[in-house]
């Protein structure tokens, strides 16, 4: 995935830690710098790698929003769905706003089959 404007970008959780990860890397192999910059990279992908997102892939990722693109789902709604896949109606309702008008049962039935498809639990 490539940032074109980074400032204008909704990045999942996935893309901060592969960004961070390559950050680090780079400040490592530059010795000095800023301390508190490298205590913020590492922290944040510490906190990152405990989280879905570790189990997380480019591929995965666009191969699940191509199969959200049937939804009328808000680009803030598929972005917490990617940092948080939702496993049951509960959390879709959640992350959905107004979900019983906008999204059918069977609706809800489906995302959760793509979410366990595209972002499953536990894999790598």
């Amino acid at each position: 995935m490539e940032i074109i404007k980074p400032n204008s970008a909704f990045l999942c959780n996935y893309e901060v830690m592969q960004i961070l990860q390559q950050l680090k890397d780079n400040t490592q192999k530059k010795h000095k710098r800023e301390g508190s910059l490298a205590t913020v990279t590492y922290e944040t992908v510490h906190y990152l790698q405990d989280t879905e997102c570790k189990n997380q892939s480019a591929e995965k990722i666009e191969g699940f929003l191509e199969a959200m693109k049937s939804f009328k789902l808000t680009k803030s709604e598929k972005l917490m769905m990617v940092n948080t896949p939702p496993r049951t109606e509960l959390e879709i309702q959640l992350i959905v706003q107004e979900s019983e008008e906008r999204l059918s049962e069977e609706d809800v039935a489906k995302i959760i089959e793509i979410v366990n498809k595209f972002l499953p639990a536990g894999s790598s």
